[in-house]
């Protein structure tokens, strides 16, 4: 019985056009929360807003949590310039480069949400010489709001100021070769996988070999994702992306199992079982170590947790860019998930 890739793919568009920057993310853990309770999942909240779905295993005294994050890169207003515009502080780790001439929302307090574009500074070749070969930084970005303003004051008049969230359109598309181009695959693509294998558990009516935790976090881009462990827990499975290019060995048409992320190994057991989970499955994955990079699963080692602990998901080429990847890679990482789960 296989995963409802439909499902999936629908759930992955509706959430990234969900703005959820970290710290900004209640609309989005919303969205989650409603769809694991229309699946009649149990669903939990922490303290700090993240969520989790449990359903029971064949052992309920040992757990399993899967864990992927539902914030997102972003950015804030630090400053309101004498001319209007906006001067941001990312929020994540992106380059500057990657978001430039992207269109953006500004997200006030008030709850009104203005557009805007985020440009450099000296935009236009046909004014600056510096135009072409500039710096792009935080100090050389600035967002040219859609709004006739021309100084502080006016901007601040329509109620924008300093601390206030920005999201960047996800430019969602799906080609006819399968093909998905979109910002905030990484890693909406994985909490989409998460609901479209509990929907094909509880609706195939299996059972986990454990009690299993679906995690869906709301700070793992700066950091401090996943910090609700279970007692019982005895491996944290990490759902998130790939890293395709360079070097490295994912593939945007498979699951990537990671041996390594930047701070450590991942259990070796774990990998193994990983790996023979998709040969007995037919499910094309690749093994790849992950050079600049570390998912939630290792962060729970950081914090002294008793837990083995993996790292699968799609591969994704230019991660944290305009992000691609593939429906087969959503549906490999999806069968591994719930081989995972169901393996007895």
């Amino acid at each position: 019985m296989k995963v409802d890739l439909n499902y999936i793919l629908e759930k992955l568009e509706d959430l990234v056009n969900i703005p959820s920057p970290s710290g900004y993310t209640e609309a989005a853990i919303a969205y989650v929360k409603k769809e694991f309770e229309k699946l009649g999942v149990n669903v939990f909240t922490t303290n700090k807003g993240a969520i989790y779905g449990v359903i029971d295993g064949e052992d309920n005294d040992h757990s399993v949590l899967l864990t992927s994050h539902v914030d997102t890169l972003g950015a804030m207003v630090l400053d309101i310039k004498s001319n209007g515009r906006l001067r941001l502080t990312g929020v994540g780790g992106f380059a500057w480069g990657s978001i430039e001439g992207e269109n953006a929302l500004i997200h006030t307090d008030s709850g009104k949400t203005y557009t805007g574009t985020l440009l450099p500074e000296k935009a236009s070749v046909h004014i600056f010489e510096e135009a072409r070969n500039g710096e792009r930084s935080e100090s050389t970005m600035e967002i040219r709001l859609d709004q006739d303003v021309n100084t502080d004051k006016e901007t601040r008049g329509l109620g924008i100021e300093v601390g206030d969230f920005v999201s960047f359109d996800p430019r969602f598309k799906i080609t006819e070769n399968g093909y998905i181009k979109s910002r905030h695959i990484d890693d909406k693509g994985c909490v989409a996988i998460q609901l479209g294998v509990a929907k094909s558990i509880i609706e195939n009516k299996e059972k986990p070999k454990y009690k299993t935790y679906f995690y869906i976090a709301d700070y793992e881009e700066i950091g401090h994702g996943l910090y609700h462990i279970p007692d019982n827990c005895i491996e944290v499975i990490a759902v998130d992306i790939g890293t395709v290019g360079g070097d490295n060995t994912s593939s945007e048409k498979a699951v990537t199992i990671f041996a390594k992320d930047s701070s450590t190994p991942y259990d070796y057991d774990l990998k193994k079982t990983m790996i023979k989970l998709a040969k007995e499955n037919n499910i094309p994955y690749k093994v790849d170590i992950a050079r600049r990079y570390g998912s939630d699963a290792s962060a729970a080692l950081r914090q002294g947790k008793d837990v083995r602990t993996a790292c699968i998901g799609p591969g994704v080429d230019a991660t944290h860019h305009y992000e691609r990847t593939h429906k087969d890679a959503i549906l490999a990482s999806a069968d591994l998930v719930r081989a995972y789960l169901l393996d007895k």
